[in-house]
């Protein structure tokens, strides 16, 4: 199976909703502090919309006021200038994605709401299941997971600040990388090429030469406009799952070989749980307010596709056990209603490392 087959596609989009719903459901969700922080989400999606606006606004000024000495009724270029920036700041450089990204490593409420939901997702599974036998349920993720250090082995601890200015180095790379690969599309002749090329470039790993060929055949054909919206959805909706799963991530160490590989065993679920967020991000003002909704279903995420982690001091190899997503066939093909089947060890396996055979890998789950 394919890491990016559509069924992983679609499940992601399933736990979109479904991670969206739980997390509402979390009466947590609405403290003071929460409303506090939604208030000034609000404020910011205002004023980041504002700073991408005032470049554009500068440029219809000089152009109105130009309008005084030059007449515009007999061209059209004014207007495809003003259009051309708006779309190079929202759908080529990603600006109000960039500056919601960046709000992470300003205010820790985030991080909290991840830590918050993942505790409501587990009693809501003790809830749901308190009729069966304990034994038969999965393990809990909270009450291990908040004994780990959000800054891992201190050895190895970065400051907030060198946090954000790594974040700052990726968005400059891929703005950078997205700046070219547009500005050589408009190149005479050869042009018209860059963008399917860039395409079949991206999707030949992820999803094999013959699609990736049909995706360069269908590019070439299909506006420029079309196609660079549907590049930048596909690397925003991974740089957003990178950003959401940070809270993870900075509890859980794994190496860099180890944190890839993990992402690309489960690519497709989570392209499918990224770009149905990325699409409601982009509705004005309120998308940074959705961003926190889409960290709270993060939490949910989690609990699918990863183990419950064990305590601090039994953490030695579980990172590494974690690479591999073990029940992804029996996961992706679970029905909606029933996405809680697969249940976990209760813990004891970790602490007792001589528990193996069968009885021990009759309770993993993702």
């Amino acid at each position: 199976m394919s890491n990016f087959d559509p069924n992983a596609i679609l499940r992601g989009a399933q736990l979109t909703v479904v991670g969206a719903y739980r997390a509402l459901q979390n009466p947590g969700l609405f403290k003071y502090e929460h409303y506090r922080q939604a208030a000034l989400a609000v404020c910011a999606g205002i004023l980041i919309r504002f700073l991408i606006a005032v470049p554009i606004i500068a440029v219809k000024a000089t152009l109105w006021f130009s309008a005084f000495f030059v007449n515009f009724d007999s061209v059209s270029w004014d207007d495809k200038l003003v259009d051309g920036m708006d779309f190079l700041a929202n759908s080529v450089l990603q600006a109000p994605f960039f500056l919601m990204s960046l709000m992470r490593y300003v205010t820790p409420t985030l991080d909290h709401m991840f830590m918050d939901s993942l505790q409501w997702v587990d009693k809501t599974y003790v809830q749901k299941h308190k009729s069966e036998d304990p034994n038969t349920l999965r393990a809990m993720y909270y009450p291990n997971l908040r004994m780990y250090t959000t800054h891992g082995d201190t050895s190895k601890h970065r400051e907030p600040m060198d946090a954000a200015l790594a974040f700052l180095i990726r968005y400059s790379r891929r703005a950078g990388l997205s700046l070219a690969v547009y500005m050589l599309s408009y190149l005479p002749v050869v042009g018209r090429f860059v963008l399917p090329a860039a395409s079949f470039y991206t999707f030949n790993n992820a999803v094999g030469p013959i699609p990736a060929t049909v995706i360069f055949g269908s590019g070439i054909f299909l506006p420029r406009r079309y196609l660079i919206v549907f590049l930048q959805s596909y690397f925003s909706s991974r740089s957003l799952m990178r950003e959401l799963l940070e809270p993870y991530f900075s509890r859980i160490r794994f190496t860099s070989v180890q944190k890839k590989s993990w992402f690309r065993d489960r690519e497709g679920l989570l392209f499918g749980f990224g770009v149905g967020f990325y699409i409601f991000l982009k509705i004005p003002l309120l998308g940074v307010l959705i961003y926190g909704i889409a960290e709270a279903s993060t939490a949910y995420l989690i609990t699918k596709v990863t183990d419950p982690p064990p305590a601090p001091a039994y953490s030695k190899e579980f990172a590494e056990s974690q690479v591999k997503w073990t029940n992804k066939h029996e996961f992706l093909r679970l029905p909606l209603a029933n996405l809680d089947a697969h249940n976990a060890s209760t813990g004891h396996e970790e602490q007792n490392p001589g528990k193996t055979g069968m009885e021990g890998l009759s309770k993993k789950f993702s």
